[in-house]
């Protein structure tokens, strides 16, 4: 899995459609290879995230679940400190 590519459900707020496209970026160019695709391919590699954002956006809100949303700032933070545990 591409570690640039973030959990988007049970946050509040909720994913936007910025968060939700970046995500189907990575996820394609992972998929691809290529970081930036050629004019020949440019098509099929837009046509790809545009499909893999709307695949997403009905997931995200499909899903439901019981548990608090999460705060995205205390999130970050706790992801700060295993990457500084980690790292040192």
């Amino acid at each position: 899995m591409c570690r640039n590519i973030r959990t988007l459900f049970n946050f509040e707020p909720p994913a936007t459609e910025d968060e939700i496209h970046a995500s189907a970026i990575q996820f394609v160019r992972k998929l691809s290879g290529f970081n930036k695709p050629s004019q020949a391919n440019e098509a099929a590699f837009d046509r790809a995230v545009a499909e893999v954002s709307e695949a997403a956006r009905k997931l995200l809100t499909s899903l439901h679940t019981h548990a608090p949303a999460r705060d995205r700032e205390v999130e970050a933070e706790k992801a700060k400190e295993r990457s500084r545990l980690r790292f040192g």
